[in-house]
């Protein structure tokens, strides 16, 4: 069992490597030898705190983050997911991925959106237990399928004014999917704090079996003891009657305002990229600079780095 606090996704992550290293085990689930450790707590203090960016070691695709956060919080399951990262092609199944976060979410069956289940709940009872969304479901997942959720709930408590969020997965690739998922875990914590009228509190994240590959066993090594703390995005704070209208926006390339910007153009950049016009992509993302702005010149940098090596 290990417990990792952090004020920020760099020190956390890094922090979390460290702790699996030292006192991880090895297994081979399906074959695959990973080191894991059984039980794992990791908080993060400061959810805005949300991108990791340790480069040279550990440098995220921001336009995945983003693209992934507006894909599931939009309540989507279409594989144009896979434009960001073609890794998830290979849980298609009939052009849709069957685990996808955002169906569960958004329309568990008709009329039921558990986001605003939980808006709803704590506006009713601030102190309420009840504000939880379940993404495992035994209905769908049972026989299994190639895309079953890591992630079974999320739950919200506001207590003494704070909104505090705690997420429980199964299983989690540290490497891989922790960064991705705490991305977009503390937006919807963030927006839920707003539209519930509570101060950002602390983001929990629960993991039964938390691992690193062993291919990814060097790269961890490598991380440094003391990283650069992330930057705090721009809050994302939004009405909750103009959210879906905005992540339609960011979608289908329509006008977005405000901190929500940043995501439509990294989005946006990123498909000029794989288009082959780089130095356009480039500069779709200059100056201002922005905490996805940023991460995504990082991530063509070291895309550059792999064709010149």
């Amino acid at each position: 069992m290990i417990n990792v606090c952090a004020s920020s996704a760099n020190e956390l992550f890094t922090a979390a490597c460290t702790a699996v290293l030292a006192e991880g085990q090895a297994v081979k689930p399906r074959g695959l030898v990973t080191t894991e450790v059984i039980g794992a707590h990791l908080t993060l203090t400061q959810p805005r705190r949300r991108l990791v960016n340790v480069p040279p070691v550990r440098i995220l695709n921001a336009a995945f983050a983003a693209a992934e956060a507006v894909w599931i919080l939009s309540g989507a399951d279409a594989a144009w997911i896979c434009t960001y990262n073609q890794r998830m092609t290979q849980y298609a199944e009939a052009g849709r991925l069957r685990g996808a976060y955002g169906p569960r979410m958004r329309a568990w069956k008709p009329g039921c959106d558990q986001i605003d289940h939980v808006r709803q709940t704590l506006l009713a009872d601030p102190d309420s237990r009840r504000a939880l969304i379940q993404l495992y479901d035994p209905g769908r997942d049972i026989p299994h399928h190639s895309d079953i959720p890591c992630t079974l709930n999320y739950r919200f408590y506001v207590r003494s004014g704070r909104l505090d969020m705690h997420t429980t997965m199964r299983s989690q690739d540290l490497w891989l999917g922790f960064c991705y998922d705490l991305f977009t875990a503390t937006i919807l914590h963030e927006l839920m704090a707003h539209w519930v009228g509570a101060e950002l509190g602390h983001y929990h994240h629960h993991v039964d079996s938390l691992h690193l590959y062993e291919t990814n066993l060097p790269a961890a090594r490598r991380l440094p003891a003391a990283p650069v703390p992330s930057q705090a995005m721009e809050p994302l704070a939004i009405g909750w009657e103009d959210f879906g209208p905005l992540l339609s926006g960011i979608t289908n390339d329509g006008a977005v305002s405000g901190a929500w910007a940043e995501f439509a153009r990294v989005m946006c950049s990123y498909r000029v990229w794989k288009g082959g016009d780089r130095a356009d992509a480039r500069h779709m993302i200059t100056p201002p600079h922005g905490v996805l702005t940023d991460g995504l010149n990082s991530w063509y940098t070291k895309l550059e780095g792999r064709e010149t090596a």
